[in-house]
């Protein structure tokens, strides 16, 4: 059994741990709540994009955002660069690797995290560093360069990405996104196909196509570089708060043991300064 000075310096350890992650689940709460007002999307994008689709016959378009040079994928695993998310970084490289089990490809990681975890189960892969807000929008037209330029000089033909989605602030989900080769029917215009046969176009439809597809999928990574962040900083706080209360449930039982401990020592000393008057007073 521990003494008594051993205990009470575990209770004033958790005691402090406490107020920690107490601070640590506000930080994550502030961050979640300024980063959530500055996020947007643009769902409109996707219709403008199938509007163009609507009025041609995409049959005659050879492109490889439009049909793949063959069949092997890029997957993209979107992780962090910092811990206490509560395996979230996990699930989302191993979503990514059950894809490539079922299709052949490479395996590119975003964050420090996903590089460690792909680096203990041994699969090759590419690694670029997390997502940091105040670049972003930079990352994500790094990141949708360096994938087109890999299509168009045929490396693959598939592409996906993988991404902690929030849900709300405390449910998490990881999403995959197939984005290459690009599927028209995917948020399907009302518009209604146009005649344009008598319409002067300056760039042929397939260039149209590819410079539309390159604008949406740097829009796209954008906002799921922003989603994967606000996941981030969710996990952390319910991540935090599991602990938080992993803690109280451990420093209930050191108390209990601390006052068991204290209550013996005092009977103890008592029964033995009893035993010593009777012994003094014979």
């Amino acid at each position: 059994m521990k003494p008594l000075s051993t205990l009470k310096k575990d209770m004033e350890f958790n005691k402090n741990l406490g107020s920690l992650l107490e601070t640590l689940k506000s930080i994550a709460v502030s961050q979640y709540r300024a980063l959530e007002k500055k996020l947007t999307t643009f769902k409109e994008l996707m219709t403008t994009i199938n509007s163009f689709f609507d009025s041609f016959d995409i049959s005659d378009f050879e492109h490889p955002f439009l049909a793949p040079a063959n069949d092997l994928q890029a997957v993209v695993a979107v992780t962090s660069d910092t811990g206490l998310l509560g395996g979230l970084n996990a699930r989302v490289v191993n979503t990514a690797l059950g894809l490539l089990r079922e299709k052949k490809g490479k395996l590119i990681i975003i964050g420090e995290r996903g590089k460690r975890y792909v680096q203990d189960s041994g699969v090759p892969s590419v690694a670029f560093s997390g997502i940091r807000d105040e670049d972003r929008y930079a990352q994500a037209v790094q990141m949708r360069d360096y994938l087109l330029s890999k299509i168009l000089e045929g490396s693959f033909g598939y592409l996906k990405v993988v991404y902690p989605k929030p849900i709300s602030f405390t449910i998490q989900r990881v999403e995959t996104v197939h984005f290459l080769p690009f599927d028209v029917s995917r948020g399907k215009s009302n518009v209604k196909a146009q005649a344009i046969k008598d319409i002067i176009l300056e760039s042929s439809p397939t260039e149209m196509a590819e410079y539309l597809i390159y604008t949406l999928l740097g829009q796209s990574l954008f906002e799921i570089f922003g989603m994967s962040r606000l996941s981030e900083f969710a996990a952390r706080y319910v991540h935090l708060e599991e602990s938080a209360q992993k803690l109280k449930d451990m420093d209930k039982k050191l108390r209990l043991q601390y006052f068991r401990t204290r209550h013996e020592f005092v009977d103890r000393n008592m029964r033995e300064l009893f035993a010593s008057r009777l012994l003094f007073s014979h």
